[in-house]
């Protein structure tokens, strides 16, 4: 059975829909930690109502990024995971730190990378005038959301969206695709080696999809 720890810094919906996932598909797999670096995110007591181990390691209380992310380091190995995920886990990682989670260290984006990294994806993704948004899960690599693209939701843009609205359909998808990416890990259907993403056939309609309700707006467009 893998062990899961999970990181987040806010209230953790992509978390949770993998926490609701785990325990209704009965995947053979354990979330065994959720580490905050911040002790206020809302998520925490979420993930302790599922029943899930939870810890603060507070980067205020350290001097500078790497003494952060070794005493992060030391929080999570304590639970030999064989798998750790970025579920809202707004810091940037040192490369030693992604260096020493490579290949078990996946991300979630709020857009169809390479298009729009870092911060205000849907603002940005408005003002470009783009069609088609949405949500990308990825290995992480000390490149900043350059890491290998495992799977892509797309979700259409509105005339009418506001960063708001576009922002709410875009994490809807994320809800439905990060939980499948989690399962393809824990059922080694996804792997990482030596920069080579492998995926199993059998996983690549649910990898690169247009969101459920995605399909059903286009049809009243």
């Amino acid at each position: 059975m893998k062990k899961i720890v999970i990181l987040i810094s806010g209230r953790g919906s992509n978390m949770e829909a993998i926490l609701r996932a785990c325990a209704a598909d009965r995947w053979p797999a354990r979330i065994v930690a959720v580490i905050s670096n911040r002790p206020d995110a809302a998520g925490l007591p979420v993930a302790r109502q599922h029943g899930v181990a939870t810890e603060v390691v507070d980067h205020r209380a350290y001097d500078g990024r790497a003494a952060f992310d070794a005493a992060l380091a030391d929080a999570i190995d304590a639970h030999a995971p064989d798998l750790v995920v970025l579920a809202g886990f707004m810091r940037v990682l040192t490369d030693g730190f992604v260096t020493r989670y490579s290949g078990r260290l996946i991300n979630i984006h709020p857009s169809l990378l390479p298009s729009f990294a870092g911060l205000d994806t849907h603002r940005r993704a408005l003002e470009a005038g783009v069609r088609w948004h949405g949500a990308t899960v990825h290995f992480v690599s000390p490149t900043v959301d350059g890491g290998r693209i495992i799977a892509q939701c797309a979700v259409p843009v509105h005339p009418d969206d506001s960063p708001a609205t576009l922002g709410e359909r875009v994490l809807a998808a994320e809800h439905a695709l990060y939980p499948r990416v989690v399962r393809g890990y824990v059922d080694d259907q996804i792997k990482l080696v030596d920069d080579d993403l492998l995926l199993a056939p059998q996983l690549w309609p649910s990898l690169a999809c247009v969101h459920e309700t995605a399909a059903a707006d286009l049809l009243t467009q």
